[in-house]
């Protein structure tokens, strides 16, 4: 059961934290028990939302090399059993958002919920609409981090995000065709190949990155002169995953990457501790 939740995803809700050191450099007070309730009720209701989508493509799923080992489509666990999960940590999911008090917290929940479910029942057949519905999540996850320490989203930040998230969806969406699946696994794989996705990955990279050192520029939270300390790391993660899925034919999944790469993990220690410094938030001699 605990593997049909999928702990390892909520990997991705750091999104939700993104917004929190510029929130602070503006001077917002942060509630750290609200962070932490609506940041756990919404890992919650991620694992609802991966436990649903489970019970949809299980069928699809035996014929995976990796994901026939889920639990569904092991047959380790039955579609009762899921069902009823999936209402358990929906249900205490919403609990926590709701206790947060913020209605806009609980209505990203529900938007990230729909989003999902147009997913899960037919919109992740269609190319380009899988990867832009992807690509909403982690920009709903940035909206919900900002709702929770009350800060206004930024369009650059938004801009950024959504890039990245294009970004790492291309990316997915390659390593399915190089592991050699096919429509007959998800309809939406007829509508790429190779040199689209390849093309599409330098796009989203390009802007991506050219968002972030606009951002640097126009949010007034920076310090001068500090404004590009977190741009090399910016460049260096997208470069190291882009040299990965190239060199090394992965990108199935950017989450198992993420756990595997130590290039990456300190690449993003070293973002976290040059954006801190770049927003006054940390002192160095």
């Amino acid at each position: 059961m605990i593997k049909l939740a999928r702990p390892r995803q909520w990997i991705k809700n750091g999104f939700v934290l993104l917004p929190v050191p510029f929130a602070l450099a503006d001077g917002a007070s942060l509630g750290v028990w609200v962070l932490a309730l609506g940041l756990l009720g919404f890992c919650l209701i991620n694992s609802a939302v991966y436990t649903l989508n489970d019970i949809c493509d299980t069928d699809t799923d035996r014929l995976h090399p990796d994901k026939r080992g889920r639990p569904l489509a092991s047959g380790t666990v039955s579609r009762q059993a899921a069902s009823a999960a999936a209402a358990a940590l929906g249900a205490a999911g919403f609990t926590l958002c709701g206790l947060t008090e913020i209605p806009s917290v609980l209505v990203l929940a529900l938007v990230y919920v729909a989003v999902n479910l147009a997913y899960s029942l037919g919109a992740k057949n269609l190319a380009l609409v899988d990867v832009l519905l992807l690509c909403s999540g982690y920009v709903i996850r940035v909206l919900l981090g900002c709702a929770l320490v009350a800060a206004e989203p930024s369009d650059w930040l938004l801009l950024c995000t959504s890039m990245l998230a294009l970004f790492l969806a291309f990316g997915k969406r390659r390593g399915d065709l190089i592991a050699g699946l096919s429509s007959e696994h998800r309809a939406s794989l007829g509508g790429y190949n190779l040199s689209f996705l390849d093309q599409a990955l330098s796009i989203s990279a390009g802007i991506a990155l050219l968002s972030y050192a606009l951002y640097g520029h126009e949010a007034p939270a920076f310090v001068d002169g500090r404004e590009l300390a977190g741009l090399p790391f910016v460049a260096f993660g997208i470069f190291e995953y882009l040299r990965v899925v190239f060199t090394q034919g992965v990108g199935g999944d950017p989450v198992e990457i993420a756990y595997r790469s130590r290039s990456l993990q300190l690449c993003l220690l070293g973002w976290g501790a040059a954006t801190a410094w770049s927003l006054g938030l940390l002192q160095m001699p």
